[in-house]
């Protein structure tokens, strides 16, 4: 007979089981040509393309569910690392982008993380992700040639 603590225990460690492997079924990461698609898709400049890719991959490694906790009480979100402090908020709709951050940001449809992206960028340009100015900026960029074909 199992008791009514190890009952709980494993009831606990099923939920947890559940809760991150729901998680990760709504996580996407996204290659190199099939974003560069995307993004060709949802009108983004293809001489910026490069530019896209190579911020998302100094940002997230393309990880749609990727969540970054800062020490200023905010957090950056999903495949661009949009940040809460003034673009999104948690728990609501809000920002610049006017957008849940949890809900908007972390799953594998990117539309709303492009979308808020295009505002970024429009607003701040690509000096907005550190990211880019660290692995980007004046550094050769990936080539996405062979993505149209």
């Amino acid at each position: 007979m199992i008791s009514r603590r190890a009952g709980i225990s494993r009831g606990c460690f099923l939920l947890s089981i559940l809760l991150i492997t729901g998680n990760l079924a709504n996580a996407k990461v996204f290659q190199k040509c099939p974003l560069a698609r995307l993004l060709d898709s949802q009108q983004i400049s293809r001489t910026l393309i490069s530019n896209w890719i190579c911020l998302v991959n100094a940002e997230s490694g393309g990880d749609t569910s990727k969540k970054v906790s800062h020490d200023n009480l905010s957090a950056s979100y999903g495949i661009f690392q949009i940040n809460s402090k003034e673009w999104c908020r948690v728990g609501r709709k809000g920002g610049k982008c006017n957008k849940n951050c949890e809900v908007a940001f972390l799953t594998d449809d990117i539309s709303d993380d492009i979308d808020c992206a295009k505002l970024i960028y429009k607003d701040v340009g690509f000096s907005y992700w550190k990211g880019w100015v660290s692995k980007c900026k004046q550094k050769p960029l990936p080539d996405i040639s062979h993505c149209w074909n």
